[in-house]
């Protein structure tokens, strides 16, 4: 997922020195996808005043530092000393285990238990730290673009070709520049390859060979491309595995149908307004399912730090039930916790009324999910797969090189991470 934030006040020279930081003060570099930022600077503004001797810096960062600057500096063994991240599982081995450190570990085990995995080496019991929220990605239809055009919103059980039809029928009718986008991103194709049967994972947990699961959708991704469908800009503007959301675009009622996930829904939100109406659908459905693929941002200690006591103050006071709730509440996440699922009683913090179905309509997906998708959230390659997918169809997209010498390239990608060992 994509930061809208960028750098404040730290240029890298100074992120790369956080590590030299002197007892009693903390760094933490974070993102944003929407309001976070404001939600937890004001909440460690609190801990602050509870915590005089303690001050901690929020270095809000673009999206691009978190997946390309900070794995430097980690290898480097530099670095933050609280970091907000997605790459979770592939930087596993740079982070703190808070276990011996904590008051009370049973609480962590509890209630963030479900995505240690997610985020420690394989047969590790550390607790790393908790996730921010949980995600899911996921489709949004722009619902006063389809009653415009009188075109039917796709129901329960819709398919992606039902989906991308009828989003069709809005851009010819709406006359808008394509009918719909996915992120630039590897992992937001992976539920849909799923949902077409894909499976990333071999039986010896290696990654397995692209299979005819992930041609069927990816050659969907492409001849919808070429047919001016998919807004092609999303795609082939970047090169690499370098993320471009298409968030902007649907806000700017650009598409009818936008893929991405539930992080989203406060971005949208805040910047839609009253412009239109919108709804999220939940994922479009394959020959397998209709599989999303779950997620979130975790919020990690980096072992490099000098300030361990310090820092594992910070995290225990982020970590409470009822801050916790109170920054889902506010940033209109899905909550990662447990004790505030089970309590439920969330009030989210919004007078859009666009908000609550959206987040429910999430809720709903999750339960849909498939098994070879849940699977990919605590696998230590999957980075990797998806680093090569986005950048191999994207130059397909481009008219760069064909499929068949795409799925060619993607094999052998991954199998250079593999032997590189990340």
């Amino acid at each position: 997922m994509n930061g809208t934030k960028r750098v404040l006040g730290a240029s890298f020279a100074a992120l790369l020195s956080a590590s030299a930081v002197q007892a009693g003060d903390v760094r933490l570099m974070w993102y944003s996808d929407g309001v976070e930022g404001e939600v937890i600077q004001d909440l460690l503004n609190r801990f602050m005043e509870e915590n005089p001797d303690i001050n901690v810096t929020l270095d809000n960062v673009a999206y691009k530092v978190i997946m390309e600057q900070l794995p430097i500096q980690l290898e480097s063994g530099e670095g933050p000393d609280i970091a907000r991240v997605t790459n979770i599982k592939e930087l596993a081995n740079h982070w703190l285990d808070l276990r011996p450190l904590l008051s009370d570990p049973a609480y962590w085990d509890t209630n963030f238990g479900d995505q240690f995995d997610w985020m420690r080496p394989d047969g590790s019991d550390a607790i790393p730290g908790f996730l921010t929220q949980l995600t899911l990605t996921g489709g949004f239809a722009n619902q006063t673009l389809f009653e415009q055009a009188g075109v039917e919103m796709p129901g329960e059980g819709a398919t992606w070709d039902d989906w991308i039809a009828a989003s069709a029928e809005v851009m010819q009718s709406q006359q808008t520049p394509a009918a719909f986008a996915i992120d630039r991103s590897g992992h937001r194709i992976s539920g849909p390859n799923v949902s077409y049967g894909a499976n990333y994972i071999g039986p010896d947990g290696m990654p397995a060979p692209v299979d005819d699961g992930t041609k069927t959708f990816a050659t969907k991704l492409v001849d919808w491309t070429n047919e001016g469908l998919m807004l092609k800009d999303t795609w082939v503007a970047a090169a690499g595995s370098t993320y471009r959301a298409a968030a902007d675009d649907f806000i700017n009622a650009q598409i009818p149908f936008y893929y991405s996930g539930s992080w989203q829904v406060a971005n949208l939100s805040s910047k839609i307004g009253d412009g239109f109406d919108w709804v999220a659908t939940g994922s479009p459905c394959g020959t397998a399912g209709c599989s999303g693929l779950k997620g979130g941002a975790a919020l990690v200690a980096v072992k490099y730090t000098k300030n361990q006591d310090d820092v594992v103050k910070v995290m225990e006071y982020l970590s409470r039930e009822d801050v916790v709730k109170e920054f889902s509440e506010r940033t209109l996440f899905l909550p990662a916790h447990k004790g505030v699922i089970e309590k439920g009683g969330l009030n989210w913090v919004t007078e859009d009324k666009n908000v609550g179905p959206a987040l429910d309509a999430f809720v709903k997906a999750s339960s849909e999910t498939l098994p070879a998708a849940d699977a990919l959230p605590a696998w230590v390659w999957g980075n990797a797969y998806y680093g090569a997918l986005v950048t191999r169809i994207s130059q397909v997209m481009a008219g760069e090189m064909s499929l068949d010498d795409a799925w060619v390239r993607i094999d052998q990608d991954i199998a250079d991470k593999v032997a590189q060992g990340n």
